[in-house]
């Protein structure tokens, strides 16, 4: 029996050997090849970002001084690809913290340039984050809305300009899309309410004008929505209250006119809402004095007729913010009943009567400028 074995072990051992041995110099570095592709990215997506790279500059070696080499999945700054296809899907590249020195502030990397239509090749990209380097301007590539993995598109913080691309819509697996401060234009496309799947929206701070689309409502898993310091005009549209997963709405800083929804007061999770700013008229809803909302701004408008004697126990405001505006009349008792107001301002419009007495130690700027608003925190009735 051991005989045997020892037989089978040299013969298995020979066949072994003569495999080896029958493989030529030119297989064996054919073999070693195939074996690198597979851990490569991509020579496609390697091409796009060299492209992409070229349209960039640093101000001295930074984040690209890792992009050498074949292998862009491999130790790329900012760079991450799937694991199965090695195909790039992620771009993140976030500026650096300011320093501020004696002569004026300083970033330890600094990007300029623009962003390369290159960057659509990348087919499998699913996150293209660039954010905080204010040097980068030119526009948003319109092909930018072929790329149907995208999830997320955080922009914030350059010089963009241009558009917001017309088809937007595309992106059907979009739940972040974030262009803030920065210098886009032109109106809210359309076609951005296909985004059924968008939780966070962030468009503040550029020079957006024209209306907000009036379809809005079918964003229904967007719970934040953030377009303050614009020049959008036009309506709030009544649709904007069917978000029920709406938390955060800011529309300040804008040219909005025409009356406040009343359903916005209705809103299931609803937390803040910054209307201010803008040229909103008539009155304030009831429902938002009574609803669970936290803090409300609706300063520097045009709204008129008296404060709603609407708040009750379950009110709980951080700010309340009703000043420069035409409202008249007295200031609610029921406002007493208020679980919490925490900041509150009233001044600057047409108020009479007395303050309610909860409110004696508030600062008395929070009560100037009205017609005859008397007691405590300003002079007696």
């Amino acid at each position: 029996m051991h005989i045997a074995i020892s037989r089978f072990s040299l013969s298995l051992l020979f066949k072994t050997t003569m495999a080896v041995l029958w493989f030529t110099p030119l297989t064996l570095l054919l073999l070693l090849s195939l074996s690198s592709a597979v851990h490569s990215c991509s020579p496609s997506d390697l091409a796009a970002l060299l492209d992409f790279k070229s349209a960039l500059h640093e101000s001295h070696d930074g984040i690209f001084k890792s992009w050498t080499g074949a292998d862009c999945c491999n130790n790329w700054r900012g760079i991450s690809c799937d694991r199965n296809s090695r195909r790039v899907a992620e771009i993140s590249l976030r500026a650096g913290p300011v320093y501020t020195t004696f002569e004026k502030p300083y970033r330890p990397e600094y990007i300029s340039g623009y962003i390369s239509p290159q960057i659509c090749k990348l087919t499998y990209l699913s996150s293209l984050i660039i954010t905080d380097w204010q040097g980068i301007s030119g526009e948003i590539p319109p092909c930018i809305s072929s790329l149907s993995f995208l999830r997320i598109i955080d922009l914030t913080g350059n010089r963009i300009s241009g558009t917001l691309p017309a088809d937007i819509g595309k992106l059907l697996h979009l739940t972040l899309l974030s262009a803030a401060d920065n210098l886009i234009a032109g109106e809210i496309p359309v076609t951005l309410t296909r985004l059924t799947s968008l939780m966070h929206l962030d468009l503040r701070n550029n020079k957006i004008s024209g209306p907000i689309p009036l379809n809005v409502g079918q964003l229904q898993m967007l719970s934040r929505a953030l377009l303050s310091g614009n020049q959008i005009s036009g309506p709030i549209p009544a649709s904007i209250c069917h978000i029920y997963r709406l938390v955060d709405l800011d529309l300040s800083n804008n040219h909005l006119s025409g009356p406040i929804p009343e359903d916005l007061g209705r809103m299931a999770v609803l937390s803040t809402l910054k209307l201010d700013s803008n040229r909103l008229s008539g009155s304030i809803p009831a429902s938002l004095l009574g609803s669970g909302i936290s803090e409300l701004n609706l300063s520097h408008n045009m709204l008129e007729g008296t404060i709603p004697d609407a708040f009750g126990g379950s009110c709980y405001f951080t700010l309340l913010d009703l000043s420069y505006n035409n409202l008249k009349g007295p200031i609610p008792k029921s406002m007493s009943s208020a679980s919490y107001i925490g900041y509150v301002d009233f001044s600057h419009n047409h108020l009479c009567g007395p303050i309610p007495s909860a409110y004696g130690n508030t600062d008395a700027s929070s009560f100037a400028y009205n017609d005859c608003l008397c007691g405590k925190p300003l002079k007696a009735c």
